[in-house]
């Protein structure tokens, strides 16, 4: 009996790897398949070559190109070396302008996404558009978006999203399209600002079970009427949560980390199906993030959650505590047929062990995916209710 069950599960580890093989096609990869071979095509869009196309980087002529924008951007810097010696290595965006970051046919993935980008990150909106649809599926302040909600950057180290020194965003989100991708970035400021930027992607077959990435922007800042933050609602479809950014700015001298967020799935109206404990509960740290020795918030960042911005009172301009924290549902997405919402409360500590309904200014950023067509995202906050103040 024991020979045949090990002969069965040699047999279902065979089917299973034989599955897997059928299905492989370059998308996803992880260090259990980088040694597998594909036919996917891999390739990459940068000011240094804004297409992506084969064999058409690093172009730009700095003594043909020099004084035009977006062309030739360190002519000057590359004179004594000549084409191919980083002539056109960022994008100047002027301000109100929308820039096309990228436009690629498809079918294919983003893979990867980096970029340092100047100038105020709030903003500073970035969207991504799938197979020509005119609403995008992505929209919201390039620093939120990137885990950065109060204009300082501190470092982020998870498998989704990387912060790292000076002011490098990363992105590692996979973002599958079928027809075209386009990806753009408008400077809503009233100074221009550079852009560095590289856009990793394949192009290869799109299952048909793969659904598209979306990440929408929200703020509550310091609303009297109501402590309860909303963090995406109206979704529509069938998809999968898949993680929250929350920056928050407390306004009282207390623990503020009380509120429980909630999930609405598939129907669900005055009660949800998901509910946790507590805002530090639910992004997997405990007790106030505290370190019981020193008696202060302890930052941390992980795979999969972190509070990685804690931003202290310097006791002249920058008054008010400020954090910055992030989970990811990689291993653990929150599955929905038809519809879902996600709420958050805004509560702290008062006197007698009471509950506090604060007013706290808080930005969060949703990331799910699903299938198209999404419904429509609210309205994006004018420029000064963008602003950190």
């Amino acid at each position: 009996m024991k020979r045949i069950q090990i002969m069965l599960f040699a047999l279902c580890c065979a089917l299973l790897s034989n599955a897997q093989t059928e299905k492989f096609n370059g998308l996803d990869m992880n260090l259990g398949n980088l040694s597998r071979l594909s036919d996917a095509k891999t390739r990459s869009i940068s000011p240094e070559n804004f297409t992506g196309e084969k064999g058409k980087g690093a172009l730009a002529d700095p003594a043909a190109d020099k004084g035009k924008r977006n062309v030739a951007n360190a002519a000057d810097a590359a004179r004594d070396l000549g084409k191919g010696w980083k002539v056109n290595p960022f994008i100047i965006i002027e301000p109100g302008e929308t820039f096309t970051m990228a436009d690629i046919e498809g079918p294919g993935a983003i893979q990867h996404i980096w970029m340092t980008p100047t100038g105020n990150f709030n903003f500073t909106i970035f969207r991504i558009y799938y197979d020509n649809e005119e609403t995008p599926s992505v929209e919201s302040p390039v620093g939120p978006f990137f885990g950065t909600a109060w204009t300082q950057v501190s470092w982020l180290n998870s498998l989704a999203i990387t912060v790292n020194p000076g002011s490098a965003f990363n992105s590692y989100w996979k973002m599958p399209f079928r027809k075209k991708c386009k990806i753009t970035m408008q400077n809503l400021d009233s100074q221009p600002m550079r852009l560095y930027y590289q856009i990793d992607y394949t192009l290869t077959e799109v299952g048909a079970d793969e659904g598209y990435f979306h990440a929408q922007y929200r703020r509550s800042a310091r609303d009297p009427k109501s402590s309860l933050h909303t963090i995406v609602d109206n979704i529509k479809g069938k998809g999968q949560y898949v993680g929250t950014f929350m920056g928050v700015g407390v306004s009282n001298n207390g623990w503020w980390g009380e509120g429980e967020i909630k999930f609405f799935m598939d129907g669900d109206k005055e009660n949800a199906t998901i509910v946790g404990t507590g805002t530090e509960d639910y992004f997997c740290g405990s007790y106030n993030f505290e370190n019981k020795r020193t008696k202060q918030y302890e930052e941390f960042s992980t795979a999969y959650a972190g509070l990685h911005q804690v931003l202290r009172p310097d006791g002249v301009y920058g008054s008010q505590q400020r954090f910055g924290m992030y989970r990811w549902h990689i291993m653990d997405p929150i599955r929905f047929e038809n519809d879902l919402k996600v709420t958050i409360q805004d509560l702290g500590w008062r006197s007698g062990g009471r509950y506090l309904p604060q007013h706290s200014d808080i930005i969060t950023v949703a990331y799910w995916y699903q299938r198209e067509p999404h419904a429509r995202f609210p309205k994006l906050p004018v420029v000064d209710d963008l602003e950190v103040n």
